[in-house]
């Protein structure tokens, strides 16, 4: 059975970039008579905006998206990932960090993957004297990762060299969302992560963290970022506009150009139930562009 998901953080509305991502996941699934999840990412309270999450998900509704099961909420399972930590710290496969910010960055000597600094494993060891635990990092080996990509083709990683042992639990109590996604994900029996590339490079943690937790791995399709014309994600923070529920038709078939499915020009101004019908009859994966990013024509 395919189970696909779709995981909104609500930090704000839903925009164009959110539609690409939803609807290549659920056509993704649908095309192939699977379960399409929704997940509501709120692990991290500190960016949650209040009713967000409440909008995203009649968004989606008023779009014509349906989704099996009870939605899944992150702030409801913090036990949850507590319990799996713990399990991680009793391995031996998790340590305690008292790094701040500022020491890591001044020690670092490389940058990740993600534009921040590679952990210089200065606690990896142990804690110096006087030192207090303030984050919960995750031991990587020193050799080549790599998977498949239904999209993006073969991603190779080191870890020890890109990003370093990373953050399972934060120095302001907030669980990280590498391990969240991961239990989230095995928890759920998801078998299809389809999302947008701007997660590509965190995928390699993911699964070295499956692999340690005995879970087993998803196959991964990374859709194009949809950008600006200065190159910038789609964001929240870029100033990208929510979606117009009365233009959603017209959303529909631009999303569909987007990831390669060359919709009819009328389709924009059918109503939504036919672009629907549309969209799931003439559904081609191999035509999504093998690109990170593109910028909306």
């Amino acid at each position: 059975m395919i189970r696909s998901r779709f995981a909104p953080s609500p930090s704000g509305a839903l925009h164009f970039g959110s539609l690409v991502a939803a609807l290549g996941s659920y056509l993704d699934a649908r095309s192939r008579q699977g379960e399409w999840l929704v997940r509501i990412e709120d692990v991290d309270l500190g960016r949650t905006v209040p009713g967000a999450a409440d909008d995203i998900l009649a968004t989606l509704e008023a779009f014509g998206f349906t989704w099996d099961g009870p939605v899944v909420w992150q702030s409801q399972r913090l036990d949850r990932y507590a319990e799996v930590l713990d399990a991680l710290r009793r391995d031996g496969l998790a340590y305690g960090c008292a790094c701040s910010r500022k020491e890591i960055a001044d020690a670092a000597r490389l940058l990740a993957v993600d534009g921040g600094p590679v952990y210089p494993g200065i606690c990896r060891s142990g804690l110096a004297s006087g030192r207090a635990v303030r984050a919960w990092r995750m031991r990587v080996p020193d050799e080549a990762l790599s998977f498949e990509d239904r999209v993006q083709g073969t991603v190779d990683q080191v870890l020890a060299r890109d990003v370093g042992d990373f953050v399972l639990q934060r120095a302001d109590g907030y669980f990280a969302y590498q391990l969240a996604v991961v239990i989230d994900d095995a928890d759920q029996g998801i078998s299809d992560v389809v999302r947008g590339a701007d997660l590509l490079d965190s995928t390699p943690r993911q699964i070295w963290l499956q692999r340690c937790l005995g879970y087993a791995t998803p196959r991964y399709a990374h859709l194009p970022v949809v950008s600006n014309a200065a190159g910038e994600k789609l964001s929240k923070q870029t100033r990208a506009p929510a979606l117009d529920v009365s233009q959603a038709s017209a959303h529909l078939v631009d999303a569909l150009d987007f990831l390669g499915q060359v919709p009819p020009a009328e389709l924009a101004r059918a109503g939504i139930g036919e672009v629907w019908a549309w969209a799931l009859a003439n559904w081609r994966f191999d035509a999504i562009p093998r690109v990170r990013a593109m910028v909306r024509s």
